[in-house]
């Protein structure tokens, strides 16, 4: 894609940081969406719950993309955290889908995060975009999340959503807990080990976004997980193997029940799932195997 206009939503965040550090570098304007008063030309104000967005600030934007969502791993899932989990990206996502929907000349893309958790448990089964909606609070959330799109579906704009699996880094996510563990040799297994962790390195993430970004035709859902997902043992003895650290303290599941409530479902759970759609788009993955996903991390 030539330099252009670009407004992320969700800037702030592990994903949406990076990709607008990315397209910055890359010569690109990007304008990110923020709550607060403007402070700078670069930014345009929007309140999600609200359903309110600057829509002139979107003006001349040839993509759009919304990362925007309360982390789903920052709090226990208590009712009111839930609520916000859901208000945060589908009242969002809505907002911003209208915006679009309503500009006189309007984007080529619609950019929409969304999640793996979409599948819900699959337990040994690999799943790919064809798969149906799993059974919970993360499924239906998906569903409700991709569902508040419509509005630039239906005007006409491209619209894409990145089901993301758990993102290796350190500076956030699942991974940014797991790594800090893992160095002072407290890390192990989370129950018995044998759930399938659908991960994919914060590069790949970001290099599969714009990939989506610039490539006229794709649309609908993208599972952005690396092509062979691990059980959470094996992802276990590579952090160890990464690291030099031993990894002999496995966290029983009811400790793990105790501590994290319903939202221990999601990480006992397995969630085996395959970027069927991206490889066939004809991206290709810098840093396909959990040891390169790590060592990038590092």
């Amino acid at each position: 894609m030539e330099p252009s206009r670009i407004a992320v939503a969700g800037a702030s965040g592990l994903i949406g940081g990076a990709l607008a550090r990315s397209l910055a570098a890359d010569g690109h304007e990007v304008v990110r969406l923020v709550r607060r008063p403007p402070r700078t030309k670069g930014e345009v104000r929007w309140d999600p719950e609200a359903g309110r967005v600057d829509a002139a600030g979107l003006a001349g934007c040839e993509a759009v993309v919304n990362l925007a969502g309360a982390g789903v791993g920052d709090s226990r899932w208590t009712d009111t955290y839930k609520a916000r989990i859901r208000s945060s990206r589908v009242l969002g996502t809505r907002a911003l889908a209208e915006a679009v929907a309503g500009l006189e000349t309007k984007p080529r893309v619609f950019v929409n995060g969304s999640a793996m958790g979409y599948y819900g448990e699959t337990g040994d089964r690999a799943v790919d975009e064809s798969a149906p909606p799993g059974e919970g609070f993360l499924p239906e959330l998906c569903v409700e999340w991709e569902g508040a799109a419509a509005p630039a579906q239906e005007a006409g704009v491209r619209t894409v959503f990145t089901r993301t699996g758990l993102v290796v880094s350190r500076a956030g996510g699942a991974w940014g807990r797991l790594f800090p563990l893992f160095r002072a040799g407290l890390g192990g297994r989370l129950g018995d080990g044998r759930q399938y962790w659908s991960f994919i390195s914060l590069h790949d993430e970001v290099a599969a976004i714009r990939h989506l970004m610039d490539t006229d035709g794709l649309s609908g859902p993208f599972n952005l997980t690396a092509p062979q997902p691990l059980t959470n043992r094996e992802i276990t003895a590579a952090m160890g193997r990464v690291l030099h650290r031993p990894t002999l303290f496995p966290v029983p599941a009811p400790v793990l029940r105790s501590v994290l409530g319903e939202m221990a479902g999601d990480v006992l759970g397995s969630a085996r799932v395959v970027p069927k759609r991206l490889l066939e788009s004809g991206f290709t993955f810098a840093f396909p195997d959990i040891d390169g996903a790590l060592k990038a991390a590092l």
